[in-house]
């Protein structure tokens, strides 16, 4: 049976392979005064951040404050992979959004890709961007739904080309005996992802944005202007947004209720020789199969196998963290058996039921986005700039988003984690047919 622990947290960020190659060590200073601005962002990932910057870009005052480190959370710990779509199945939702409001969400998706493109050009954020993805099959069934999703993808209009592979084909890309064929695309890719989100609060910073690091949000005040108080100061703000995801906690009752931490756990190898990193990931792309509990990896930038996995709703990591990892890790790429792990650590998700993007207003001057589900790198920019654009009183795009239900976790907190954990297992047993 897998041995469960808590996860080791402290202030400064977990011991990854993202912080040991941060390209700096962000310390702004900790808030301990009382001070005004247009729009405060609660939550320094990069949802929080791309608010601020979004809104910063518009000339808005912006003060941005997060708990711990500028992308401590799920922002500076996942697999660093950019993958278009916003959320699942959008046309679940045609009666609450309209047929505009589904082509409306897949537009989007395929705009957020940019977005990421376009941050790393203009701020020239060093961030070791990659593009080239491929979706793997380990079952028959697999393909036929990769042939699907390739017709379902030139149906919305996306203007790139989705190649469907066969064994062979997939092999010039990925090279494992494990998958029988694949989805391979050039618009999804890969990052650092702690260094594109400071790098993203760097340019913030550039157009006058106040950061503030360990500065914990204690209360929210409702109001006229409402008043964001942490440990130590307090925000007077028109506007504020939440953003905290995951790592929200209970400052909000109403919004914890409605997102589940799950999490989601990496390792990262020594570097690999050159002849061994080529030979594994020809194609130098990020790499993800279909399962409800799935795998991901890539190559990073010094040739490691960065790999991840492990999904579940407890909150927990396996306390054998790294020979799980491993053990998941060689069966894909058996080369790697006894290649050193350097890195292990683990994060939490925020998990909505409905597995969209939640995005709305508390009141008519605080708004808050949250649960990507596991997929949020690209999804985070976009849900940003469609949070700014409602702030500057364009309100489409959030009102289409706003208007999906958004629906509680039944259990309440002693039981809800056990349901869910429940679940997961019968989407693994599926999987396993």
């Amino acid at each position: 049976m897998l041995g469960l622990r808590k996860l080791r947290e402290s202030n400064e960020h977990t011991t990854s392979y993202y912080a040991a190659s941060a390209n700096w060590q962000t310390h702004y200073p900790r808030l301990e005064e009382e001070i005004s601005c247009d729009v405060v962002v609660v939550g320094g990932g990069f949802t929080g951040v791309n608010t601020a910057l979004e809104l910063a870009e518009r000339g808005f005052d912006v003060v941005l404050l997060e708990a711990r480190r500028i992308s401590w959370g799920a922002s500076g710990r996942n697999g660093g992979q950019i993958i278009g779509g916003i959320g699942q199945d959008p046309e679940r939702f045609v009666k609450h959004i309209g047929e505009d409001g589904v082509k409306t969400i897949h537009q989007m998706g395929i705009e957020a890709r940019d977005i990421i493109r376009d941050r790393v050009q203009t701020y020239d954020i060093q961030c070791d961007l990659k593009w080239g993805y491929c979706d793997v099959a380990l079952k028959p069934r697999h393909m036929k739904d990769f042939a699907a999703w390739q017709a379902f993808e030139k149906q919305i209009g996306n203007p790139h080309t989705y190649s469907l592979l066969d064994k062979d084909e997939l092999k010039q890309f990925v090279n494992s005996e494990k998958y029988l064929g694949g989805l391979h695309n050039e618009s999804n890719g890969h990052i650092q992802p702690l260094n594109l989100c400071i790098g993203e609060a760097r340019a913030l910073e550039g157009l006058g944005g106040r950061i503030f690091e360990q500065s914990l949000v204690t209360e929210v005040i409702p109001g006229d202007q409402p008043r964001v108080k942490t440990e130590h100061g307090c925000v007077k703000a028109r506007q504020v947004v939440l953003a905290g995801n995951a790592y929200l906690g209970g400052l909000i009752a109403k919004l914890s209720k409605r997102v589940l931490p799950c999490s989601s756990s990496v390792i990262a190898t020594s570097p690999l020789p050159d002849e061994l990193a080529k030979k594994l990931v020809p194609g130098d792309v990020a790499v993800c199969d279909p399962r409800a509990a799935l795998d991901y990896f890539r190559l990073s930038a010094d040739k490691r196998m960065l790999f991840g996995g492990l999904a579940n709703y407890t909150g927990m990591e396996p306390s054998n963290l790294e020979s799980v990892m491993r053990k998941k890790m060689i069966a894909i790429f058996p080369e790697l058996n006894n290649v050193s792990i350097d890195y292990a650590w683990s994060g939490w998700i925020g998990i909505g039921l409905n597995r969209m993007p939640q995005l709305g207003r508390l009141s008519d001057n605080i708004a808050y986005i949250q649960a990507y589900s596991g997929h949020g790198v690209a999804p985070t920019h976009m849900m940003a700039r469609i949070t700014a654009e409602m702030i500057a009183k364009e309100t489409t795009r959030f009102d289409v988003m706003a208007k999906l239900p958004q629906v509680t976790f039944p259990g309440g907190q002693l039981f809800r984690m056990p349901m869910l954990a429940a679940g997961m297992a019968y989407y693994k047993a599926l999987d396993a047919l």
